[in-house]
């Protein structure tokens, strides 16, 4: 993380999704410029930290805010690209009425097919690096 930001939290992300360890290792730097690390959810910190069920856990990312809170799914995603200047846009538009229900849909299907994502894309997890 850079030295100068202040920790605003954790993107917790699952470690054995390929497309989700890839994602997260290539915004590495621009999260923690912006005061975020990132941990897998698997870690057992974070398990006894968030108090969630294993399969709950998995389902989504998740951020881990310094204050305590959690935010889940697409609102992670929505809360990270607001805090981007070059991806505010793509919040702006997420928030929009219509399109933040193609947002949430696009996230869930993603979500839900990760793996598939992963072995059609030989995409491996950070688990098997």
């Amino acid at each position: 993380m850079n030295d100068k930001a202040t920790l605003l939290g954790w993107v917790l992300y699952d470690a054995s999704c390929g497309f989700c360890s890839r994602w997260v290792r290539h915004f590495e730097r621009t999260l923690g410029n912006r005061g975020f690390e990132i941990a897998p959810l698997q870690s057992d910190w974070v398990q006894q930290k968030l108090h969630v069920s294993p399969d709950e856990l998995l389902r989504d990312i998740r951020l881990l805010l310094a204050n305590g809170s959690q935010v889940s799914g697409a609102d992670a995603y929505r809360y990270l690209m607001s805090r981007i200047w070059w991806a505010y846009p793509l919040y702006m538009l997420s928030i929009t009425p219509l399109l933040s229900r193609v947002f949430d849909w696009g996230y869930r299907v993603v979500a839900t097919n990760r793996f598939r994502i992963s072995s059609a894309c030989r995409l491996s997890s950070s688990k098997n690096r």
